[in-house]
């Protein structure tokens, strides 16, 4: 497998574990099904406005934030804050712009979504399309990688986004999820920022064109393992990144079922 330049694909090799095609294809399947559904057909902004919103505050939850949404409207707590800011660039009205420069400028969108979703980040009107000159929105170094070390590897997951695979996109969204899990490049709330890139990942690949899957739901009902084999993938073991994406995958699959659920409700 190639990447279409005739460079062997770098993420090729993932396709041989031992059910990872399978359950990508089941993934894809259950999504395609789920948009055919006549109120996806109709009134997609409506559902894909709620899958967005179920996302960020399951995301919120998995970083550790209060998923509820108060009464009154009035969200004080500021990882559900954050996780709901992030949503905005990934939701109907904005979707389409956010999917057009993520495809040719990954690393840019990241540091726009790593800028809102800071602790004290704007709301998405008021960022600037390019934050990588943000504080919020530059990598910063820890013990484990330095700051240009992440830069580089943020360089090269934007290589595989904008076309330096040609894996299924489920699978590229289980890599970038992992990476950036791993990589923890910003200042605050990488889990959020993660999240948020996979989606856009399968949004921007066409295998959830209008964003309606919420795998968040399972991640969080299997908050344990999601956390086990986070670190699995980490290692870089070929059976830990195995089991990471089989993980991400059943939730790209349950995540139909959710909005099929959804779909049910309109």
């Amino acid at each position: 497998m190639t990447d279409g330049t005739n460079r062997p694909d770098p993420l090729a090799p993932l396709m041989d574990l031992e059910g990872v095609a399978e359950a990508a294809e089941r993934a894809a399947e259950a999504i395609s099904a789920v948009h055919r559904h006549r109120a996806n057909l109709r009134k997609w902004t409506v559902t894909g406005a709620e899958s967005v919103l179920r996302g960020a505050r399951a995301s919120a939850w998995l970083e550790g934030g209060e998923p509820a949404l108060p009464a009154d409207g009035d969200v004080t707590d500021p990882t559900l804050a954050a996780a709901l800011r992030a949503a905005d660039p990934i939701a109907p009205e904005a979707i389409d712009e956010t999917v057009r420069v993520w495809r040719r400028a990954p690393i840019q969108v990241l540091a726009r979504l790593a800028l809102i979703a800071s602790p004290t980040g704007p709301e998405l009107a008021d960022a600037p399309t390019d934050a990588r000159s943000s504080e919020a929105g530059r990598p910063v170094g820890d013990d484990t990688l330095s700051a240009a070390m992440k830069e580089q590897r943020l360089h090269l997951l934007g290589d595989l986004v904008s076309g330096g695979t040609s894996v299924p996109d489920p699978v590229l969204s289980a890599v970038v999820h992992g990476e950036l899990l791993t990589m923890r490049p910003f200042a605050a709330n990488n889990g959020i920022v993660a999240r948020a890139a996979s989606r856009l990942t399968t949004i921007a690949g066409g295998s959830d064109p209008r964003g309606l899957a919420v795998p968040e739901v399972h991640w969080t009902r299997h908050r344990d393992e999601y956390r086990a084999a986070a670190g699995a993938f980490a290692s870089g073991d070929p059976e830990g990144v195995r089991r990471w994406i089989l993980l991400h995958l059943a939730g790209l699959e349950a995540g139909a079922v959710e909005a099929r659920g959804i779909a049910e409700s309109v």
